[in-house]
């Protein structure tokens, strides 16, 4: 199912870039590329959840890169509201059961990039290398990734969080989803 963008409510104070699915499947493509291009061979893809969630899994089947993780990270509580720093959250990534690997970290954006910076710190410790790869890339981030489809300061509106969760989910709607769906200027 393809997002239609004129489905997707805007804002004339917000401009959004939209990703279509079959944009994400050739991003995806283009990264895997990419990465197999620049001689680096991932022993492991590593998302960072839940953004990279999609994209790890993407380029991990492009590479033929059997081995996947995830680690969870806490950073915005709601729209254009984050916490001070990024927070690891339960369950945790085994760090150590990457020791002399090398490691593809995986997300959607690297907005701010602190969220990719505390994760590079971590994996540093036991990876052998560890390099990044996002779909998009904004001109403020801290951490500009190896790889990257677009650079972008608009904000994104991705297909898997562009609309709000279904009837019965949790009341705590994700915030992605709703900075998506709102007037309030994203982060």
């Amino acid at each position: 199912m393809t997002l239609d963008a004129e489905a997707v409510p805007t804002s004339p104070a917000i401009d959004r870039e939209i990703l279509q699915w079959t944009d994400f499947a050739e991003a995806s493509r283009e990264l895997a590329t990419r990465v197999r291009e620049s001689s680096f061979h991932p022993d492991v893809v590593i998302a960072i959840a839940r953004g990279g969630l999609l994209l790890a899994g993407a380029i991990s089947y492009a590479l033929g890169t059997k081995n996947c993780g995830s680690i969870n990270v806490e950073f915005y509580t709601g729209v254009d509201e984050r916490l001070p720093e990024p927070v690891l959250s339960a369950p945790m990534l085994d760090a150590p059961a990457l020791a002399g690997k090398r490691v593809l970290l995986v997300d959607d954006v690297s907005d701010s990039g602190h969220t990719l910076a505390l994760v590079m710190r971590l994996l540093g410790e036991t990876a052998m290398e560890v390099r990044t790869a996002t779909l998009y890339t904004k001109p403020r981030t801290v951490h500009v990734p190896d790889f990257t489809w677009r650079e972008t300061d608009r904000w994104i509106v991705f297909p898997w969080s562009a609309l709000p969760p279904v009837p019965g989910a949790p009341e705590d709607i994700a915030p992605e989803a709703l900075a998506d769906l709102t007037d309030g200027v994203p982060a």
